[in-house]
């Protein structure tokens, strides 16, 4: 998997019953914090690991520095990224740095998944509920950071999610053999479900009073506070969605929103989404059901 039609990360079937997955991220710093910096970057790129099912075991560090950046701060976002790793279960057996002008880092990321319990984009079918594991808004509100114009106490909620792992909310799903799914991330809300929709052949109705978002995500997208790949999201993927005429532009915008280290987003059969409701309560995973699959293409926000 990976060599036609894209998923979130590469997949390599080793044996009958074992797969492993190969994925890739790192980016600049999205908040001013060394150690958040790193924890959120290893999150991130651990989460198409956890996107399409699989079990992270293995990670090694892909970073760049500039010189003059203090050996503290790197010794921080290294770090960070090493202990979120550690809660992962995943062992960082070194990396590759080289020098920049601008700070990068992620992980290059290896997991396991059973060949036939893979979560993947193609998987979602007509009738299911779609379900988000995480608010949105982190683009808006890390740009606002970056600006010098956001709520402190709006930038640490979002730091928290953006920390959090993606792990339990892919147990429950691999225990319940779901197989629809994908993560939001640079390509948004709007952007990541119109790849699962044309994967899967099917049209996505997105209910946007259930959408939920992070504490002054409005307040930063009517400031026109978004990152530049939003807008770029807006104009890829804007054709394939229609919305109701009354949502305010900013709502619209939101929803492409570049989000880093978002959530699952999980295509649920209805026979299955009070069982999955239940084990998410039990293992304090966060949900919201935000639409459902229907027939047709495309995404229609209501």
């Amino acid at each position: 998997m990976g060599l036609r039609e894209p998923d979130d990360a590469a997949v390599y079937r080793l044996a009958p019953d074992q797969a492993l997955i190969v994925t890739v991220d790192f980016f600049t710093p999205v908040v001013d914090t060394p150690y958040e910096f790193g924890a959120i970057a290893a999150a991130n790129s651990l989460s198409d690991v956890y996107a399409m099912g699989g079990r992270p075991f293995l990670a090694l560090n892909i970073a760049a520095f500039p010189p003059q950046l203090p050996p503290d701060f790197l010794a921080e976002i290294l770090r960070g990224g090493f202990e979120k790793a550690r809660e992962a279960g995943v062992v960082v057996a070194g990396g590759h740095t080289i020098q920049d002008q601008e700070p990068k880092y992620g992980l290059a990321a290896l997991g396991l998944a059973h060949p036939e319990r893979l979560i993947t984009k193609g998987g979602a079918r007509v009738g299911d509920w779609l379900v988000l594991s995480k608010p949105l808004g982190t683009g808006v509100i890390a740009t606002a950071g970056r600006n010098l114009k956001v709520q402190p106490s709006d930038l640490q909620k979002a730091i928290v999610w953006m920390m959090q792992l993606n792990k339990e909310a892919s147990l429950v799903a691999v225990e319940l053999e779901i197989k629809g799914g994908t993560d939001i991330s640079g390509f948004g809300l709007l952007g990541h479900s119109s790849e699962l929709a044309e994967a899967s052949g099917v049209g996505l109705r997105i209910q946007s009073q259930s959408v939920p978002f992070l504490d002054g995500a409005d307040r930063y997208a009517s400031a026109g506070e978004f990152p530049g790949g939003s807008y770029d999201n807006r104009r890829f993927f804007g054709p394939k969605v229609s919305f109701k005429a009354s949502l305010p532009e900013e709502r619209q915008m939101l929803m492409f929103d570049s989000q880093t280290s978002g959530g699952l987003l999980l295509s649920v059969p209805g026979a299955t989404l009070e069982e999955f409701k239940k084990r998410a309560r039990q293992r304090a995973v966060a949900i919201w059901i935000i639409g459902e699959v229907v027939p047709g293409s495309g995404i229609e926000v209501v």
